[in-house]
């Protein structure tokens, strides 16, 4: 098998995107969530990339500073308890982890999510760097070990795994290399390709451009409209170059 999970199946990492939470006294009133989608061109990035201290700034992808920014804004608009942990999970592809690789046209799942755990206080009373790097230590974690660590965990827990999503869980998953703009499917190429909207917790990364013709990112969000009011109010104080 491609992915086994070993005999006997052995858990060697601490999963804590599948740790059984409580759910805390913050809850979604779901009739009242809405959605936005929010552009990072060029400009947004530069302005974000400037609140990193200067270790970090030529050696943070866009995905890592991006995602770190909307973690944090995301994290103040929720208004949760200072003491409260809030998890970071990202959905990374583990294809090119192999050696060898998996072979051209394996199509099952090859995907793992690591999670990081901090707390509200320090997330938010620590500069952006602090946050870029706790996501530096998820896709560090994402190798073949892991993924078989994963599998061990299926067989032990005989398939019941749900990664953990509450209120104070962010997911992330990039697909801006997905390469379907790329494709001619007969009649020109697609204006675009990705997710139209955020699913709950989970929020996707797409190429898009502005109504200016600028290439850049697109990532939707969803929240209550009191919380999402406060987010964009802290994003566009981050994107005027003021911390958190």
């Amino acid at each position: 098998p491609l992915l086994d999970a070993g005999d006997p199946p052995r858990v060697t990492f601490h999963h804590h995107e599948y740790d059984e939470v409580e759910p805390t006294t913050t809850s979604w009133p779901l009739d009242n969530l809405v959605q936005r989608s929010f552009f990072f061109g060029p400009v947004e990035v530069s302005t974000l990339r400037s609140l990193l201290p200067l270790h970090l700034c030529h050696c943070t992808t866009k995905f890592e500073l991006l995602t770190a920014c909307l973690w944090c804004c995301r994290t103040i608009a929720l208004n949760l308890n200072p003491n409260e942990k809030v998890r970071m999970l990202c959905i990374g592809n583990l294809r090119s982890k192999f050696n060898p690789s998996l072979p051209l046209g394996y199509y099952g799942n090859a995907i793992v999510f690591p999670a990081v755990i901090t707390t509200v206080r320090n997330l938010l009373h620590n500069p952006l760097g602090y946050t870029v790097e706790l996501l530096k230590q998820a896709k560090a974690s994402m190798t073949k070990e892991y993924a078989k660590s994963v599998a061990a965990l299926m067989v032990l827990r005989a398939k019941q795994l749900n990664f953990t999503v509450v209120v104070g869980s962010f997911v992330v998953s990039d697909l801006t290399k997905i390469g379907f703009e790329d494709i001619d499917f007969g009649w020109g190429n697609a204006v675009f390709a990705g997710a139209a909207k955020a699913v709950g917790v989970i929020s996707f990364f797409v190429s898009t451009k502005s109504k200016k013709g600028e290439v850049g990112t697109s990532v939707p969000i969803c929240l209550p409209a009191p919380a999402m009011e406060r987010f964009e109010k802290e994003l566009d104080n981050m994107l005027k170059g003021h911390p958190i």
